[in-house]
């Protein structure tokens, strides 16, 4: 089935069954009080709004049998997966120098099994999804996401989650590369900082590596379908 998703800088035409739709990082560390995100300072009081939205696009997708793909980011428990200091990710990764500044939060941010590492209860993958492990800001980075994508036939990507300027970003920037369609919706993002940061990247997205619609508009596409 065909239909055509409003979107900027142009309406999109996309083939439901060759797309998927993305949850990014929807976990306690990003989006709960008390998680990475809250304890570093950042302000998640949007997250709220993100998770309503996203459950409604989840809602949608699932109704005509789209693909659904969660993500799932960190490290296992000893942080070998998030390089030492000869890697970039060690110097930036604010979960590791929250850890560093903090020593009694070593082993609880973004550690495989931990509260913080679990997807809110919220948005819980259900059979048929996909979750993608991943230990760098790119979900495409050492995973099996392109190759299960291109198993299923699946050129297009619809991303919500967290956060619109890092994890979501990245990924439709790679997939760009890899003749993938990208689009987010806006309204079922959150960000990590200022508003002009999620806005400089919708705009990077919008000009130069794809579109950018809402929830209301995938959903109203979606409902297209007879």
């Amino acid at each position: 089935m065909n239909v055509t998703l409003p979107a900027q800088p142009e309406a999109l035409p996309i083939k439901l069954a060759e797309t998927a739709l993305i949850v990014v990082d929807m976990q306690n560390a990003y989006a709960s009080p008390g998680g990475y995100l809250d304890l570093a300072g950042f302000d998640i009081s949007g997250a709220g709004a993100a998770i309503a939205k996203i459950q409604a696009a989840i809602a949608a997708a699932r109704l005509v049998g789209m693909q659904i793909v969660f993500f799932q980011n960190g490290w296992d428990p000893n942080y070998h997966e998030a390089g030492g200091p000869g890697s970039p990710n060690w110097h930036k990764s604010n979960a590791l120098k929250t850890m560093r500044a903090r020593p009694e939060l070593q082993g609880k941010l973004l550690a495989k099994g931990t509260w913080d590492y679990a997807l809110i209860d919220a948005l819980k993958p259900e059979p048929g999804d996909i979750i993608i492990e991943k230990s760098r800001y790119s979900a495409f980075f050492n995973t099996g996401l392109d190759s299960m994508l291109r198993a299923r036939g699946i050129r297009t990507l619809v991303f919500t989650g967290i956060a619109t300027n890092v994890c979501v970003e990245s990924t439709l920037r790679d997939g760009f590369f890899l003749e993938y369609f990208g689009v987010v919706l806006h309204d079922a993002t959150h960000h990590a900082g200022p508003d002009f940061i999620k806005q400089a990247s919708l705009y990077n997205i919008e000009k130069f590596f794809g579109w950018v619609s809402t929830t209301a508009d995938f959903c109203g596409a979606v409902r297209q379908t007879p």
